[in-house]
């Protein structure tokens, strides 16, 4: 029998909510510590030990965006795949594979020979870890927020849901500190050498830590009741094509709520730190304070949006972030150019805020979308198809633009349109505030139900 939302106490968290939150935070900011780690890097490191010097900085530079890209081409079939078994199987299974995949191939990556040992091969092997990186990743994403998602009170969803989200900063903050710490101790010689591979290697210990916390959890009461009703209804379809089929409205509304939310972000996080670098000539160190800071501040408000959610609307929330983001680049580069720390800190704080009013309520937006049965697989499809022509192509078309055109200008404007799209997809969202989720499953149960009624015998 299907829970009654209506009965629910939904003034304080169900027993073991925190643990859930924490399990899927601790496998978020290993997983994303890993992925990070590689942006930076693609700028710092990559450039200079994985591919031969081109015409001018920003062809290497470009070079290695492409591998960086290559993850992100990957992350939709980790959602497919991931999500289909995900659905099938449980969210926590699959969950502790995607943390020891991800963990595996940037432990190796660290190990790699350099361009001038191997030549191509060298490009050519980080491409490959980069692929299961970013399979694993693709998988990551859709199972930590519907642990905590389908685990949440329908009040306090966009709340407690948004704290994997949270742990998104927290695992760039902790790839940021340990770049920090190595290019603070070492020489550069040092660390172009063998520095860097250490942050690289320490993946290893912290999957360990990940995985051994995501064993003291199991999967929400609602998945394990959906999974009884499906066999009941004989709804064994859990392919991408169904959901696709079914729910087209959802996936079409989440790749559009992703689409200027991934650029943005990418911008922020991983084209400054090139756009510092290059442009305004500031030295790594000082650029890894600034992103420590800013990830730190991004860390803290995106739960604070997240209540927010839950208290005025999804919509309303992530209109406003959709709109001020497409503000940023106009400011934030002069900002940049400016040369004060200050300043150009503020430029990358105010990024990273606005950023955190589309980000903290997606898992709630998008959970809010999918019945249980294929909601991995939609939110995964959804969020992660999005990221191919979104955050994987947005260090290269700024990269790009800055390099044709000498100036930031084209690159606003390229943001701008990119958050025209999140505005439409906010403006035909529903608003799903408070929504329980029995209440779609109990919906598309009735469907499957008709659909089977209609069949001859």
């Amino acid at each position: 029998m299907s829970v009654d939302a209506s009965t629910r106490v939904e003034d304080n968290p169900p027993s073991g909510l925190k643990k859930v939150v924490g399990a899927s935070m601790a496998g978020t900011v290993v997983e994303w510590y890993e992925f990070f780690l590689y942006g930076t890097a693609a700028t710092l490191v990559f450039s200079k030990v994985f591919f031969p010097a081109g015409g001018n900085e920003l062809d290497a530079i470009i070079a290695a965006f492409v591998t960086y890209a290559v993850g992100f081409v990957a992350r939709p079939l980790g959602g497919i795949v991931f999500g289909h078994f995900g659905d099938k199987f449980g969210r926590k299974q699959l969950l502790q594979f995607s943390l020891v995949l991800v963990g595996a191939a940037t432990f190796l990556m660290g190990c790699l020979p350099t361009f001038g040992a191997i030549g191509y091969w060298a490009p050519a092997l980080l491409v490959t870890l980069r692929f299961i990186q970013g399979f694993a990743v693709g998988g990551e994403w859709g199972g930590a927020v519907l642990l905590v998602a389908e685990h949440s009170p329908n009040r306090s969803r966009g709340f407690w849901a948004s704290w994997p989200q949270a742990g998104v900063p927290a695992g760039n903050l902790a790839a940021t500190v340990v770049l920090l710490i190595l290019t603070t101790t070492l020489s550069d010689a040092a660390f172009l050498s063998w520095g860097w591979r250490v942050a690289f290697w320490l993946s290893a210990v912290i999957v360990l830590v990940g995985y051994y916390i995501r064993t003291k959890v199991t999967d929400a009461p609602i998945f394990i009741q959906a999974q009884k009703e499906a066999e009941q209804l004989k709804a064994t379809s859990f392919s991408v094509f169904e959901v696709v089929k079914r729910y087209p409205r959802g996936v079409l509304t989440a790749m559009g709520l992703r689409f200027g939310e991934n650029v943005m972000y990418y911008l922020v996080v991983t084209f400054s730190i090139t756009y510092l670098k290059v442009v305004v000539k500031t030295d790594t160190a000082t650029i890894l304070w600034w992103m420590l800071a800013a990830h730190a501040v991004h860390f803290a408000v995106i739960p604070l949006v997240g209540r927010l959610s839950d208290t005025i609307g999804r919509r309303p929330v992530y209109m406003i972030g959709a709109v001020t983001a497409g503000t940023w680049g106009f400011f934030a580069f002069p900002m940049m150019n400016s040369g004060h720390n200050a300043v150009i800190l503020g430029a990358i704080i105010i990024g990273l805020v606005f950023h955190a009013f589309m980000y903290a309520g997606q898992p709630a937006i998008m959970a809010e979308m999918f019945p249980t049965r294929m909601r991995y697989s939609g939110v995964s499809l959804g969020y992660q198809v999005t990221s191919i022509v979104a955050g994987s192509l947005a260090p290269i078309i700024a990269t790009s633009l800055l390099s044709r055109y000498d100036s930031a200008w084209p690159i606003a404007i390229y943001l701008a349109a990119a958050c025209l799209v999140t505005v439409v997809a906010v403006y035909f969202a529903r608003e799903t505030k408070g929504l329980a989720l029995e209440s779609i499953d109990a919906a598309d149960a009735r469907t499957l139900a008709t659909e089977k009624a209609a069949v001859p015998a």
